[in-house]
């Protein structure tokens, strides 16, 4: 398991503004993401495509288009995000790198990552984009830089 990508580090940002700050309407502009984000649309668009594809946001054209959550933001987890953005194998690699390690040829700190690697998918399963969205919006935690 490596650092999260830039990809999913903006995406989790965007859903979380769109939970913390809910449009009017169902969809909200991608546009408007983006600009209150202060991230790139285009790559914002991209990021949303693959949030779409993997059942997360509802997306639609036109003048009134833009993204909606596919379900509510309480039954949307971390994970469920981290996959589709990083892959089903995010949690399986090495910490130092290695190709094939595991419990025949582990690495020297392979037991201690695996316990790591356990509890941080375990609290990413167990950690909703509403529950995140009141902390943003009780101000205990930060959404902006």
């Amino acid at each position: 398991m490596k650092a999260l990508s830039q990809t999913s580090k903006y995406g989790i940002r965007a859903l979380l503004y769109m939970v913390a700050n809910p449009s009017q309407g169902e969809y909200m502009s991608i546009g408007e993401i983006a600009k209150e984000m202060d991230l790139s649309f285009h790559f914002l668009t991209k990021i949303f495509r693959e949030l779409t594809s993997n059942g997360i946001l509802n997306s639609y054209r036109g003048p009134a288009g833009g993204v909606a959550l596919a379900k509510s933001a309480e039954s949307i987890m971390l994970l469920d995000v981290v996959l589709a953005l990083e892959g089903n194998d995010y949690f399986d690699s090495c910490l130092l790198g290695f190709p094939r390690c595991g419990i025949a040829k582990p690495c020297p700190v392979h037991e201690f990552w695996k316990v790591a690697k356990a509890d941080l998918k375990d609290h990413f399963s167990n950690t909703s984009l509403s529950q995140l969205a009141e902390k943003i919006n009780a101000d205990e935690v930060r959404l902006y830089d």
